[in-house]
């Protein structure tokens, strides 16, 4: 008989693991949920944390309370939507460290949530984790055995605890994990159901959270309890996911709900609530009470001067969002935000600014406009862009989008024909100063879906570019070339045409909108854009086309493995013309890091990429919790992912350019160091850097 040790009891677990993640196929349950709050230290730095709650001077105490309902589907597929919300905040719409996810926590999944917290029960736990029996509980009916989860490594992937596991049908009945998840240290204890279908599922949470910030100390207490309605089993995914090839997911992911309002009635949650308040809890009532009593009792009206500067004060540290009504707003991120400061050694230090507003109408009809500012250090240049969409037809993504800003800085094609004839020993772009125009851009498009997953995008493109300088030119004959070729102005306007496909789009309707979710294959793209002289002043015709295919991989717990390729040229050239491709540029104004990284070569000067009228590109990231620093953790577990990057381009003079990078992730930070060869030979090294606090 094999002997019983921790070691045997996980694995038993773990092949049973799939199917008890998937076992149950749909559940409809109530879920109560109270949080407690307890501020130890604050200070003026907590205004900049999103979505936190805002707490009174004076006060340190504080209570909320919810009551929702929750349609689960698998796989992992959670719809929560909250009916009654009170508490003793002036506004309860906060949380800390994203709760909710915790409440949706399936303890078999290889990931505990999302993306961050490595399972014990995932196939190559024995990695990650030790597994030391502990206690047999041989008076329970069936037998338990309580396993203690240690991790090999300090991570922040990773949890430590202890599971009870019931003999023969290996099922979990009660678990205690604790870790770290950006700022919020954690512990959760999750009681499972003890018979029947709900044996699988959670029936009891309580959660401690720690959350500290820059001299900040907020505690947190939550309790849920789940009430389930309607459990149907599922033996396999197959049984549970939609069949004859159906992409639509919208049964399972809505939820029939007749009351769209949240009821703020403590009355009203007084009927709902799964256990009563203790004293302290009905103190807390009380004196949140007394003190909107006194506050509407004694309203001491604010000079205009102090409303003005506490408003100046908000917009500098803090998130600011203007509601002008229940469908419109403007968000509004630091004016003084040191987060928004990233580098690269391409493109040296640069600082971004954004801003955003919503407007929604009828029928999931809505006005989105998104400015944005930039200035790059070293390049000393002021960057901004403003993106609109109006969504006219949700159903099918149809959608009219006007893209305004200035462009990267660009030299002509005939500087490029003139500069092929120099040989490469004597080729310095900066003593070239190639920066010749500066470049102000307009794009109208409209999106159209044609069919699941195949989205047509129809629109025009106008640039007006300016030349900045006829000077500093290195060569003296290449001066005199340029000073007599060259006019101040060049417009061009294209009309331009691009076909998206996803196969196997997987999607669900919210209303009338569309919301795609994910695929198992990869996004391919056609891009043509054809220059028409004449329109609007244009004085080039050209003919652009690019290819583009990218996808990315989840395997073996939050292991990811991504790859883009693509290509293009310009062709049918005539007169002047400038070669600007949409796929392979310098994005000026990233969102984040994987925005940037994705199809840009860290260490390429950009200059590069209007050298040549054709190229082609690949590459690939691959991105796991534990690489190098493994044994290291001890010492650097803020480290929460690890990146090794390639990336090879193929253009006239760069046969090829490769580039190689490693790069970690935290909460905090983004950062990498790469190296990079030309035609086999090094070329150069360096560094990016971003931070990703609280994105």
């Amino acid at each position: 008989m094999e002997p019983i040790t921790g070691d045997s009891i996980i694995h038993h677990v773990v092949e049973s693991s799939d199917w008890y993640a998937r076992v149950v196929g749909d559940y409809r349950a109530n879920l109560y949920v109270r949080g407690h709050f307890k501020v130890h230290k604050r200070n003026i730095l907590l205004r900049v944390v999103p979505s936190m709650f805002r707490f009174e001077k004076g006060v340190n105490d504080y209570i909320v309370e919810s009551q929702n309902e929750v349609h689960y589907s698998a796989p992992d597929i959670y719809d929560v939507k909250m009916q009654a919300l009170t508490g003793t905040f002036h506004r309860n719409d906060g949380e800390i460290g994203n709760v909710m996810d915790y409440f949706n926590m399936n303890i078999y999944s290889t990931d505990l949530l999302p993306d961050k917290l490595i399972s014990p029960f995932t196939k190559n736990g024995h990695r990650y984790y030790y597994y030391i029996l502990d206690s047999i509980f041989t008076e329970r009916t069936p037998t338990e055995y309580k396993v203690l989860i240690v991790p090999r490594y300090k991570s922040n992937q990773l949890v430590n605890g202890y599971v009870t596991v019931r003999d023969k049908s290996w099922t979990v009945a009660d678990c205690c994990m604790a870790g770290k998840v950006e700022q919020v240290g954690f512990e959760v204890r999750i009681k499972m159901g003890a018979d029947g279908k709900e044996m699988y599922l959670p029936k009891r949470l309580s959660i401690k959270m720690l959350f500290k910030f820059v001299g900040n100390k907020i505690g947190a207490d939550y309790t849920a309890v789940y009430d389930y309605k309607d459990i149907k089993l599922a033996g396999s995914v197959p049984e549970t996911l939609p069949q004859k090839r159906s992409y639509n997911l919208s049964d399972y992911y809505r939820l029939t709900v007749t009351n769209d309002t949240i009821n703020t009635d403590l009355a009203h949650m007084d009927s709902l609530r799964a256990y009563p308040l203790s004293s302290f809890e009905e103190e807390l009532y009380g004196s949140f009470a007394e003190r909107e009593t006194f506050k509407k009792q004694n309203v001491v009206p604010k000079s205009r001067q102090r409303v003005f500067w506490g408003e100046v004060g908000d917009m500098l540290i803090s998130n600011y969002t203007f509601r002008f009504n229940n469908l419109s707003s403007l968000k509004c991120y630091p004016l003084l935000n040191p987060l928004q400061l990233r580098y690269s050694h391409s493109n040296g230090f640069s600082y971004i600014q954004r801003f955003k507003f919503n407007q929604y109408f009828e029928r999931d009809r809505s006005l989105y406009i998104s400015p944005r500012i930039g200035y790059n250090f070293k390049y000393k240049e002021f960057y901004w862009r403003c993106d609109a969409n109006y969504t006219y037809y949700s159903e099918k993504l149809g959608r009219i989008t006007l893209n305004v800003g200035n462009g990267n800085r660009i030299y002509s094609s005939e500087v490029l024909d003139r500069l092929e004839q120099y040989p490469d020993s004597i080729l310095d772009f900066d003593k070239l100063k190639l920066d010749y125009f500066k470049d102000l851009y307009v794009r109208l498009g409209n999106d159209f879906e044609i069919t699941n997953g195949l989205l047509l995008t129809v629109g025009l493109s106008y640039h007006k570019r300016t030349l900045v300088d006829k000077t500093n030119i290195y060569d003296p004959e290449l001066q005199n070339y340029l000073s007599g070729e060259l006019r101040d102005t060049y417009s061009s306007f294209a009309p331009r045409i691009r076909l998206e496909w996803t196969p196997r789009q997987y999607y669900y309707m919210d209303g009338h909108r569309k919301i795609n979710l994910y695929s198992n294959y990869p996004t391919v793209s056609v891009d043509w854009e054809r220059g028409i002289k004449g329109v609007f002043g244009s004085t080039g015709k050209y003919e652009r086309i690019e290819l583009d295919m990218q996808q990315k991989f989840k395997f073996g717990g939050i292991r990811y493995i991504s790859y883009r390729v693509g290509c293009g040229a310009f062709t049918e050239q005539e007169d002047m013309y400038f070669v600007d491709f949409f796929n392979l540029r310098r994005n000026n104004l990233p969102d984040d890091w994987n925005d940037d990284i994705g199809g840009t070569f860290q260490l390429l000067d950009s200059r590069w990429y209007n050298w040549s009228n054709k190229y082609i590109r690949g590459h690939v990231t691959y991105e796991t919790p534990f690489l190098l620093f493994r044994q290291l953790r001890k010492y650097v577990n803020l480290i929460e992912s690890e990146r090794l990057y390639g990336g090879i381009l193929f253009m006239p003079r760069l046969i090829p350019y490769v580039e190689l990078g490693y790069g970690i992730g935290t909460h905090i930070f983004d950062c990498g160091a790469f190296v990079s060869f030309i035609r086999g030979q090094f070329d150069s090294f360096g560094c990016k850097f971003t931070f990703e606090l609280f994105r």
